[in-house]
């Protein structure tokens, strides 16, 4: 472990996608490194869609590990937005290492957005920063500045343009009103993905229920929250 530092975070602004400033991306694990399992929290928010105590089928999946402090990093970037009433979004790129995936950078792209969407533009910039680190994009965080920890029909296509190029891709709500939720990590299940592949409605709107009864879209099972992992923020706005 480089200089007995476990984790840090680097925030750089970019005007240009190339040459990007490098990625350190993990330190070996000391003794003491805290390496936690992320529960399924129990919530009464969220439309008919949102799985409520249902076992969710996502099928074999490798092991997803996220710094310790993205979700609050991520929330600082989003604050001005968020006390605007205006939605943030970020993507997450991570390395592969034993079969197991390490987050270690938050991309915040160029992006438009409302009370209820975000959308990136210029997608070109970021995944032209994934391509020269070798990330994986393993998916996204947004907020819901004053709705409820849930995902949209919006969000679920968002999802599934994530999940189709990574299986283990998960979306991360943060929802800083919600009382009893402040946020979610989620996946499609094998079901949602099948039926938001025959989708091709935009806008708000609702989706078929599964033929199993199974959810669209559920908690996910294995995220684990890391100490030892560094973050790298580029913000392309």
């Amino acid at each position: 472990m480089a200089g007995g530092v476990c984790f840090q975070t680097n925030v750089h602004t970019v005007s240009q996608t190339s040459p990007s400033p490098g990625i350190s991306l993990i330190h070996d694990f000391p003794h003491e490194a805290e390496i936690s399992s992320v529960s399924s929290t129990n919530s009464s928010s969220g439309p008919s869609n949102y799985p409520h105590n249902v076992q969710v089928a996502f099928g074999p999946l490798n092991d997803v590990h996220i710094p310790t402090s993205l979700m609050e990093n991520f929330l600082e970037i989003a604050s001005d937005n968020t006390k605007k009433d205006i939605e943030t979004c970020g993507v997450l790129g991570a390395i592969i290492k034993d079969d197991t995936f390490y987050i270690t950078s938050l991309i915040i792209p160029k992006q438009e957005s409302t009370s209820n969407s975000c959308q990136a533009v210029q997608e070109e910039e970021m995944f032209a920063i994934l391509h020269e680190q070798s990330l994986f994009p393993i998916g996204w965080i947004h907020t819901h500045p004053s709705q409820s920890c849930f995902m949209s029909s919006i969000d679920l296509h968002t999802q599934y343009s994530y999940q189709v190029m990574v299986h283990e891709a998960i979306g991360i709500v943060m929802a800083p009103t919600d009382t009893s939720r402040a946020y979610g990590i989620f996946r499609l299940s094998d079901s949602g993905m099948k039926i938001l592949k025959d989708c091709l409605e935009k806008g708000f709107h609702l989706h078929k229920e599964p033929v199993d009864g199974s959810p669209l879209y559920g908690d996910c099972s294995n995220i684990y929250i890391n100490s030892c992992l560094r973050l790298e923020i580029f913000d392309l706005r």
